[in-house]
């Protein structure tokens, strides 16, 4: 029997995002039929093209599958999404229309999009999230990615593979679209190592990288809350695969967020008042409360500067080292400097043997 498959995933597992699409294919496919897979991006293709695809059933009973990736191209005007909503209509026997929307894990997405996933569930088509797994979902995850493939994973091997791809890293804004690809990729080059074995977890340590993802939000929650050790580390992770001056303006912006914040504490604000006055969520002005009580504001106004020090040499301004290393010196420098809370100074003992501490000296004041 001839069949109309529609489909619309979403979300930042792209190895579950292919898969599913996958599984549109097999159902067309099923009972021998001979179906074609077409795939293109909704910024290369038009409506007219697609319709072309779908709208018309083979005269020899083969079938297409069109996949459509990033399809918000496709939906600028009105006139464009009632026309794909047609298109939609029209997919011939046999034929299936599949869109793809590889996101961020946000629930931030374009009303364009939303309708365009209520007018595949509206004709009869099968529209879903899938995000990618983290932690112990990862882990079991892998467990049943391996019994797919008939490979046998020894006690602790699942869970230190999807620590070694960065599933155990927690901050929001890390990209795990390709996370599942990469996973089942090592897991198919372990199989090689042990075809008729099990593989251990010092198999996994032994041929698997780590490939931690680099975290900007947890680089700027490391630097606002002055924890230096956590901050280099995290800063290797995200110069290595972000621009420089991206991170230069996100450090900027929080830290002139913390001088904001400290402005107003010093003015008797509180954690509830700033939610109003700054427009800021009640978890979010409690995280920049708390971080901008381990700063005095002469802390505040040095690190800034020494951000306008590491933009000049970011930049090769006049009269600053120019080179990598050089660049990568004035980071480290920034964080150790002016971000690592001030050492004790030796004043910093009994005054005159009355048991009152002297505070410690600060940077800058």
């Amino acid at each position: 029997m001839s069949k109309v498959a529609l489909g619309y995933f979403f979300g930042d597992d792209g190895y579950g995002l292919e898969r599913a699409a996958d599984e549109v294919l097999e159902r067309l496919r099923a009972g021998g039929a001979t179906v074609d897979r077409w795939r293109a991006a909704g910024d290369e293709v038009t409506i007219g093209r697609l319709a072309e695809r779908v709208g018309t059933a083979s005269l020899f009973g083969g079938g297409t599958l069109v996949i459509v990736v990033d399809p918000g191209s496709l939906l600028r005007s009105r006139e464009d999404r009632e026309a794909v909503a047609a298109l939609l209509r029209n997919v011939a026997p046999g034929n299936g229309l599949v869109f793809v929307e590889p996101n961020d894990g946000s629930n931030r997405r374009p009303a364009a999009l939303t309708a365009l996933e209520k007018a595949v569930r509206d004709a009869g088509g099968e529209a879903r999230e899938l995000r990618a797994p983290k932690e112990g979902q990862l882990a079991n995850w892998i467990e049943q990615r391996a019994r797919e493939r008939g490979i046998v994973l020894g006690p602790g091997a699942a869970r230190q593979l999807a620590t070694r791809v960065g599933g155990f890293v927690r901050e929001g804004d890390v990209d795990r679209r390709r996370q599942g690809e990469l996973t089942v990729s090592e897991l198919e080059k372990l199989a090689l190592r042990r075809p008729n074995g099990t593989v251990t977890v010092d198999d996994v340590r032994d041929l698997v990288a780590e490939v931690v993802p680099g975290s900007t939000w947890a680089l700027l929650d490391a630097v606002a809350a002055r924890r230096v050790t956590r901050a280099l580390d995290l800063l290797e992770r995200v110069l290595d695969g972000t621009p420089e001056l991206v991170v230069l303006a996100q450090l900027h912006r929080r830290i002139r967020e913390l001088i904001e914040v400290a402005d107003h504490l010093a003015a008797g604000a509180t954690p509830g008042s700033l939610v109003r006055t700054l427009g800021l969520k009640p978890f979010r002005a409690d995280k920049l409360v708390e971080q901008a009580r381990t700063w005095s504001r002469a802390e505040l106004d040095g690190a800034l500067h020494g951000l306008v020090e590491v933009d000049a040499t970011v930049r090769g301004a006049p009269g600053t080292p120019a080179g990598d290393a050089n660049r990568r010196l004035a980071w480290t420098l920034w964080v150790t400097e002016r971000v690592a809370r001030p050492a004790l100074a030796p004043a910093a003992v009994s005054a005159g043997g009355s048991g009152q501490a002297v505070a410690p000296a600060r940077r800058g004041s």
